[in-house]
């Protein structure tokens, strides 16, 4: 029996050095398990989009949507939920996040920053309307506690309090930095580079460190997170999400064929670690196939 397609499904960034590492994840769950299918997709900014993908995967194929998100959110609750309830033999996989191998990674990407046992850290995660990503960012900031013996912060780029720049102004007095002096480092808790790693560097902090990939742990991870909604699902129902991933807030059989989407929060931008600014040119979608899109996520046959 053939494994279930994977669909290692990404938020989508204009950044072209953001873009190669998610690409890169990619490539390393392909060299971890040779044979097979991995394929590319994204929720917004880039195609191919996500709900087209599915619509073009072989009749009667198993797949699993594996969300290259480092926690729940609006994308997973509602734009995996809806594309995987659309199609029968299909479920998602819960994201990457939280897992103790990324505190190990944030560790690793500190170290490489220079961080001393005098600094303190801002854990800087992208911010989410959803309760649970902020949850989940605690729980990586404790296991990152077992790792250093640093103050740990964690803090938002969006919708969550404290933001990124109110957390790093309130460690300064106690952190001024400057030769023999605690300093505050910012560890990235984003996936790749890109338009919210930009803005870290403006949060005033002494020194930011990069995002958690490249990294083959979290090639490692999202094989995990896939084998673990296959096991839970050695026959899945038709249009059925995997019990580890968010249920829609309204999936689209409940919810009658006329009426209006949901709006989406204010957030919605910011619900994951590669949120982005507006695509360049040449990624921008055309207004038909814009129509198209939203016709197909929120009206399917």
């Amino acid at each position: 029996m053939n494994s279930p397609i994977m669909i290692a499904c990404a938020h989508g960034t204009s950044s072209d050095i953001g873009g190669a590492e998610v690409n890169g994840l990619r490539a390393g769950i392909s060299a971890l398990r040779p044979g097979l299918d991995v394929r590319e997709s994204y929720v917004d900014v880039q195609d191919p989009d996500l709900v087209d993908v599915m619509a073009g995967l072989p009749e009667g194929e198993a797949a699993v949507v594996v969300p290259l998100l480092l926690s729940v959110g609006y994308h997973t609750k509602v734009d995996i939920a809806r594309a995987v309830g659309s199609r029968a033999n299909s479920l998602a996989s819960a994201p990457l996040g939280p897992d103790p191998r990324l505190a190990e990674v944030l560790d690793q990407r500190l170290r490489e920053a220079g961080i001393t046992a005098d600094d303190a850290v801002v854990l800087a995660a992208a911010g989410s309307s959803n309760p649970d990503a902020a949850v989940s960012v605690q729980e990586v900031a404790a296991h990152l506690r077992k790792l250093r013996g640093n103050r740990i912060v964690p803090a938002y780029g969006a919708a969550e309090k404290p933001s990124v720049p109110d957390a790093v102004a309130a460690l300064r007095a106690e952190y001024p930095g400057g030769e023999g002096k605690g300093r505050v480092i910012i560890a990235s808790y984003l996936l790749a580079h890109g338009f919210f790693h930009d803005q870290l560097a403006k949060a005033g902090a002494d020194v930011v460190a990069e995002p958690l990939l490249p990294s083959d742990v979290l090639a490692q991870v999202a094989l995990d997170r896939y084998d673990h909604a296959v096991a839970g699902h050695t026959a899945p129902q038709a249009g059925a999400p995997s019990d580890t991933a968010p249920q829609p807030e309204a999936p689209p059989e409940t919810a009658p064929r006329a009426a209006a989407p949901a709006a989406a929060p204010a957030s919605a931008a910011a619900e994951t670690e590669a949120a982005e600014a507006p695509a360049g040119p040449a990624q921008k979608r055309s207004l038909p196939g814009i129509v198209k899109r939203f016709v197909t996520k929120y009206f399917p046959r």
